[in-house]
């Protein structure tokens, strides 16, 4: 790779994350961190306001802007296919802005480009998930993003049904079905509820904020822990 095109590279992963360290940029460019160090160290020289130190990580300061991406022919191709699979399995919602945003990509490929990709065959099948799941999904996500809590009819397992006021912390796709993680207000810990299992939903004007031990970053660290500990099969 030329030293040009890995320190555009460079930039554009730090821009993608909140905090990027040097070993995730090496091994990503299969360069030394050495070599990243010094490279970062040139664009902050050259004026890209790339913020933080070796050893702790790097942020993409505000302001900064790159000339409009083109993509490759393979990359709008891999973006078309991501799209049309993604739409089956979300909500209606994020499916029309995917709808939206892909066309916004394929208006500014060259010809070439947008005919292979527009040509791909490859398809999800339309009946992954039926009406009612995807009114629910949209619902969660949408009470995710504004940190509102949530009050649901709930079937478990056996088939009971049960009232839960939760903390809807994320939305989880397991190839099958969907799960909603939350902290169950109850039970005083983190919980997993199948949308398909929740009869009604609904949206509480009382709001949360993340505490720790609560986050969706504690649940994902506990189910790590538990992963590690259990004896190897």
């Amino acid at each position: 790779m030329r030293r040009a095109d890995r320190l555009f590279h460079i930039v554009q992963l730090i821009r993608g994350r909140r905090l990027t360290t040097a070993a995730f940029l090496a091994q990503r460019l299969e360069i030394s961190e050495r070599t990243v160090y010094r490279d970062v160290a040139d664009l902050q020289h050259q004026g890209v306001p790339i913020e933080g130190e070796a050893g702790v990580g790097y942020r993409l300061g505000d302001g900064f802007e790159l000339p409009p991406l083109m993509f490759t022919q393979e990359e709008a191709t891999a973006l078309v296919a991501a799209a049309r699979v993604a739409q089956t399995w979300v909500d209606p919602a994020m499916a029309r802005a995917i709808e939206t945003g892909l066309g916004k990509i394929l208006s500014v490929l060259p010809p070439a480009a947008r005919v292979s990709a527009e040509a791909l065959t490859m398809y999800a099948p339309a009946m992954a998930l039926d009406d009612s799941t995807r009114r629910q999904l949209q619902t969660l996500r949408e009470a995710v993003q504004a940190r509102s809590k949530l009050r649901m009819s709930y079937r478990d397992l056996a088939g009971g049904a049960t009232e839960r006021t939760v903390r809807p912390l994320g939305c989880l796709y397991w190839g099958k079905v969907w799960t909603l993680s939350a902290w169950s207000e109850l039970r005083g810990d983190f919980r997993g509820f199948r949308v398909d299992r929740m009869s009604s939903v609904t949206v509480l004007d009382e709001r949360f904020r993340d505490e720790p031990g609560k986050t969706m970053a504690d649940m994902l660290r506990r189910v790590e822990a538990e992963r590690r500990e259990r004896p190897a099969q």
